[in-house]
């Protein structure tokens, strides 16, 4: 568990469900001005808002947006315990701002690539957080052996046609891997009749869900026992989007140079076998490094290719 023991933040917005702003508080040569409008949320009482000497650091809570949904799936939180779990994680992630920070910062580099192919599946653009929270939008490995952005076990990733082996794992092609990753959404949606389940599956499994569904005698996420990870699952999801979507209502300012960005490509294709890739990277005028960046995909040095199979490689522009 991290500790802050001092974080400053001049500039705390809360948020309504709408995206207005609840109450604004910030500090002005070391007074505290205070703007109230019409509260739709629980917020920080007046005494948590009090002025403050100059060079005192203050930590607020965040407020909860009270239409908050996933998928359009409404969330419960005026039932108490709901809205204690979604605080918790709303707290985790908007101070641990590192790793926020890091997540802001991604998912403007790889947002792009994602939202369309879910929305070429008819896959609600809310489970780009999933990749969010599964992977931190990065090709990691877990101590289970799952990989990639979407984070798959080898066997999950073949049965959705991807391709692993030793010289090529398209786990870590983000756009096969969002492809597969859309096809397993939908299949869990015709089997659970809502988007929240179909996201709590990706979790723990169908066969898990819907064991736990049954011997509970429940239809509903919110209403489940789970174990630790799947009960929190659902909720790391909706606080990742609360702040993604709002970042500078929790305090995260990013300004646009500061963004990570898409390299330009060009796509080649091959569909014969590769003896040495740190020759072919040279001979397109890159480096091994340059090519690896852009097709982490490729796990070795070479592509044997006996069915002369094709492969898109992109290219790093110059």
């Amino acid at each position: 568990m991290r500790i802050f023991t001092s974080i400053i933040l001049t500039t705390v917005f809360f948020i309504s469900c709408e995206g207005t702003l609840d109450k604004n508080i910030f500090s002005e040569e070391g007074k505290t001005i205070e703007t109230k409008q019409k509260t739709t949320a629980k917020t920080t009482t007046s005494a948590e808002s009090s002025s403050n000497a100059k060079g005192t650091y203050n930590i607020y809570a965040p407020s909860i947006p009270k239409d908050l949904n996933f998928c359009g799936e409404k969330t419960p939180i005026e039932k108490e315990y709901i809205f204690e779990k979604l605080d918790r994680e709303l707290l985790v992630n908007m101070y641990w701002q590192s790793q926020t920070f890091m997540f802001i910062k991604r998912a403007y580099k790889w947002f792009p690539i994602i939202e369309p192919i879910l929305a070429k599946n008819n896959i609600p653009d809310d489970f780009k957080y999933l990749a969010v929270i599964e992977s931190g939008l990065d090709n990691v490995v877990s101590p289970s052996g799952a990989k990639g952005f979407w984070q798959f076990m080898p066997k999950t990733a073949k049965g959705l046609g991807m391709e692993v082996n030793e010289f090529v794992d398209e786990r870590y092609n983000l756009e096969k891997s969002t492809q597969a990753a859309c096809e397993y959404l939908n299949d869990a949606y015709k089997k659970f009749g809502n988007w929240t389940l179909a996201a709590a599956s990706y979790n723990i499994g169908k066969g898990g869900l819907n064991n736990r569904l049954t011997q509970q005698e429940v239809s509903s996420y919110y209403d489940l026992l789970l174990n630790k990870e799947t009960g929190r699952y659902i909720y790391r999801i909706l606080a990742v989007k609360t702040i993604l979507d709002h970042p500078k209502s929790f305090g995260f300012n990013v300004t646009d140079n500061l963004y990570y960005q898409q390299p330009n490509y060009t796509t080649v294709t091959i569909d014969s076998s590769v003896t040495n890739f740190v020759d072919f990277a040279h001979k397109m005028n890159i480096t091994y490094n340059e090519l690896k960046i852009l097709n982490p995909w490729l796990r070795d040095r070479s592509l044997p290719n006996p069915t002369f199979k094709q492969y898109a490689i992109k290219i790093m522009d110059k």
